[in-house]
């Protein structure tokens, strides 16, 4: 048997008991007098709270709509189908819990640094994708048919970017992320050079100081032992496909991404170039 703690009563029989002083004290008129102000306080303190939601729902629509104004049509596109795509992939098991909701919300937040304004827009498309009928399939083609190749890279470095934010990467997620890849005619090569950074996030640090040759390797989309007349025609291509003047067009956030990947394809061809005493 557990001890339970007595809770301290309710005041319910207080406000009986304040009725009953009413009434005693002025009669009936009184009382009725009472109770109508009583109703009209509770209407009052209802209408303030129904008018208050309004004004803040009407403020976050026009700074949403403020916002949408200030960006242009492809930038607004590719964000638009970036969160749903990212909500399809959360809805592949049946349900999307509200953990993957907030990884999403996190993750324009602080990977992409989102403002306030900008996160209200991203918790709208949010609420729109989930419970869109749109198949990941159509918005896989109808993202395939209005962005060239880049902008399709810096989508699967998104991808793997949110699905990495969490603790544990099931082998289903990381094959759908293949799929995708597939799906929008990014060749293995480049799949290579996107995925292999996460791969070995979760290693030790003397596993990671182990394998770190073979990551640079991978970043720049080559098997181990690669030579160096390959390491710098590897460079070249992602050097150019990752340059931020190619996705600058999507908005500076998404230009900032294509910067960093930049940054650790320069970090890689540095290293893999010493290695081989270049």
């Amino acid at each position: 048997m557990v001890y339970r703690r007595h809770e301290q009563p309710g005041c319910g029989g207080c406000f009986l008991l304040l009725l009953l002083l009413v009434f005693l004290s002025g009669g009936a008129p009184l009382l009725f007098e009472f109770l109508g102000m009583l109703v009209f306080v509770i209407l009052f303190l209802l209408l303030i709270g129904v008018a208050g939601f309004w004004a803040f729902t009407f403020y976050i629509r026009r700074q949403i709509s403020a916002y949408e104004k200030s960006q242009t049509e492809t930038h607004n596109t590719f964000v638009y189908l970036l969160v749903n795509i990212l909500v399809k992939i959360a809805q592949v098991d049946g349900k999307v819990s509200r953990e993957e909701v907030k990884t999403i919300r996190h993750f324009f937040q602080y990977n992409l640094r989102y403002s306030q304004n900008q996160l209200y827009w991203i918790k709208e498309l949010i609420k729109e994708a989930l419970v869109s009928t749109e198949s990941l399939d159509a918005l896989l083609q109808d993202f395939r048919q209005k962005f060239a190749y880049e902008p399709r890279l810096i989508l699967l470095e998104l991808i793997y970017q949110v699905l990495y934010t969490n603790e544990e990467v099931s082998q289903a997620e990381l094959q759908l992320a293949v799929n995708i890849g597939n799906y929008l005619g990014i060749s293995a090569y480049d799949q290579r050079s996107i995925a292999a950074k996460y791969q070995v996030r979760f290693r030790t640090a003397a596993q990671a100081e182990e394998v770190a040759e073979e990551k640079y390797y991978a970043i720049l989309g080559l098997a181990p032992g690669a030579g160096f007349s390959e390491i710098k025609a590897a460079y070249r291509k992602l050097s150019m496909q990752y340059h931020p003047d190619k996705v600058g067009h999507l908005g500076e956030e998404f230009k900032k991404v294509a910067e960093e990947k930049m940054k650790e394809i320069n970090s890689a061809y540095e290293f893999l170039k010493k290695k081989q005493g270049q």
